[in-house]
C-alpha cells in the first residue's frame, strides 16, 4: 500500500524550520550550480528538484498541483510535525541532518526516504518510533505490531556507483566541448556521429571536482585534436574515438526525433549528446567498456551496510533508495529482475543474518508516479525466506515478497 497523497499542505512550515535565511542561501546555490552548462545545468535541477519544487509549492500557493507535488508536498509537511514531536536530542539530531541535505552536492532525498517509508509502514499497520533520531540508534525506525517488532534502516545508493562512465561527468564533458563543436560545424556544415568507447571509465559527478577536471580535460583535447587533424579516427587505453558521417535517416534535430533513434541505436546505457550550429548536427555517443553494473553494486553497498546499521537483536529490513537512474532504467533493473537476483544472492551470504527483508524505490516512487514507472505498491519487497521471523504473521505486510 503506498502512501495516500490527498492534499496538498503547505511548505512553509517546513522553510519556517529550516531557517529562511539558510533556505534563500541553497536555492542561490542551486541556481549558481545550475548556470555552468546546459547539460550539467539541467541535470543539477533535476538532482535538486525536491528544493525547487518546494519554493515553486510556495510561490505559486493557488495554482492545482500535480501528482508530484502533492505527493512531495506531504512528505515535507510531515517533518515539522516530527520535529515538534522528537526530544530535544531528537530535533538536534533531525535537524543535523537537514541542514546536511542543504549542503554542496547532498540533497533531502534521504530524509524524504526515511519519512516516506515510515507512511508506508504506518499505512500498513504498524507503530512506528524515529528510533535513529531519537535514541541514536544505528538503523532509523522501530517498527511495532502486537508483539513483534523489527528494525528498519534506510540507505541511499546512487547508480552511478554501478557505471564506469558516469552521467554526471559526461554533462560536464559534453558542455566543454560543446563551443569548440558549434565552431567545427560553422567550419565543416553536415551530419556527424563521434562514437566513444571509454575502456577505463569517466568518473566524477554534476559539480567542477578538482579529481575529474584533469581527466576531462585531457578528453577534450584529445577531441579537439581529431576535429583539428580531420581524422577519422584515434585510440589508446584510455579512449577510442570514431568519426562518420551521421546517417540515420528521417531524424531531425529540432525535435526528439533524432535523440530517440539515437537511444534505439545506440541502446540504454548509451550516453548522448547534441549539437547544432547553423545547419549542422554534430552527436557524441559514448559507451564504457562493459556493462552497468547498477544492480550489482546495489547488493555489495547491501552486505556492507547490513552490519553496521542492524543490531541483530529483531528482525532488521533495509529499505534501498536507488538516487541517480531515470524512468527508463529503474524499469528494466525492476522487469529484468535484476535487482531481485541481487538481493537474494546477499540473502544467501552472512551479512545477510539479521535481514527478515530488503526493500527498493526510487524517485518514480517518491514522487507518487504509478505503474510501471514505479513499482506497485510504492516499494519493490523481497523477503529472506531463511530468516527464521520471516513468517511471523504480525510482521508479514512489512516482509511481505512481491512474487
Amino acid at each position: 500500500m503506498a502512501p495516500h497523497y490527498a492534499a496538498s499542505p503547505s511548505a512553509d512550515p517546513f522553510v519556517s524550520l529550516i531557517g529562511s535565511k539558510r533556505w534563500t542561501a541553497r536555492l542561490t546555490e542551486i541556481r549558481d550550480l545550475a548556470a555552468g552548462g546546459r547539460r550539467a545545468g539541467q541535470a543539477i535541477r533535476q538532482r535538486h528538484a525536491v528544493e525547487l519544487m518546494i519554493e515553486k509549492a510556495r510561490a505559486a500557493r493557488q495554482a492545482p498541483a500535480t501528482v508530484t507535488e502533492r505527493a512531495l508536498r506531504s512528505l515535507v509537511a510531515e517533518i515539522p510535525i516530527l520535529a515538534k514531536a522528537l526530544t530535544r536530542g531528537g530535533r538536534d539530531r533531525l535537524m543535523a541532518r537537514l541542514h546536511d541535505g542543504l549542503d554542496g552536492q547532498n540533497t533531502l532525498v534521504p530524509m524524504l526516504h526515511m519519512v516516506r517509508t515510515a507512511m508506508l509502514q504506518r499505512a500498513r499497520g504498524f507503530g512506528v518510533t524515529f528510533a535513529g533520531l531519537e535514541h541514536g540508534a544505528p538503523f532509523d525506525l522501530l517498527l511495532k505490531r502486537d508483539r513483534s517488532e523489527a528494525e528498519l534502516s534506510c540507505d541511499v545508493i546512487t547508480a552511478e556507483e554501478g557505471r564506469l562512465v558516469h552521467r554526471g561527468a559526461w554533462f560536464r564533458l559534453a558542455d566543454r566541448i560543446d563551443p569548440d563543436l558549434q565552431t567545427w560545424l560553422a567550419a565543416h556544415p553536415g551530419r556527424y556521429l563521434l562514437k566513444m568507447t571509454l575502456p577505463l571509465g569517466l568518473r566524477g559527478g554534476l559539480h567542477d571536482e578538482e579529481g575529474s577536471r584533469e581527466t576531462l580535460a585531457r578528453l577534450h583535447q584529445r577531441i579537439r585534436a581529431l576535429l583539428e587533424t580531420r581524422a577519422r579516427q584515434d585510440h589508446d587505453e584510455a579512449i577510442i574515438l570514431r568519426l562518420d558521417p551521421l546517417l540515420l535517416a528521417g531524424a531531425q534535430a529540432e525535435d526528439m526525433g533524432l535523440v530517440s533513434s539515437l537511444r534505439r541505436e545506440f541502446g540504454p546505457e548509451a550516453h548522448l549528446s547534441v549539437t547544432t550550429a547553423g545547419g549542422g548536427v554534430f552527436v557524441m555517443a559514448a559507451r564504457a567498456g562493459q556493462e552497468n553494473e547498477v544492480a550489482t553494486a546495489i547488493r555489495r553497498r547491501l552486505a556492507a551496510i547490513a552490519p553496521a546499521r542492524l543490531t541483530g537483536e529483531r528482525p532488521g529490513i533495509l529499505a534501498m533508495f536507488v538516487e541517480d537512474t531515470d524512468r527508463q532504467e529503474w524499469r528494466d533493473l525492476r522487469e529484468r529482475l535484476e535487482l531481485e537476483g541481487e538481493a537474494r544472492q546477499f540473502m544467501t551470504n552472512p551479512e545477510a543474518r539479521p535481514v527478515v527483508a530488503v526493500t527498493f524505490a526510487s524517485r518514480m516512487e517518491l514522487f507518487g508516479l504509478g505503474e510501471p514507472d514505479a513499482a506497485p505498491g510504492g516499494e519493490l519487497r523481497f523477503r529472506n525466506p531463511g530468516h527464521p521471523a520471516a513468517g511471523i504473521a504480525a510482521l508479514a505486510p512489512a516482509v511481505m515478497s512481491s512474487d
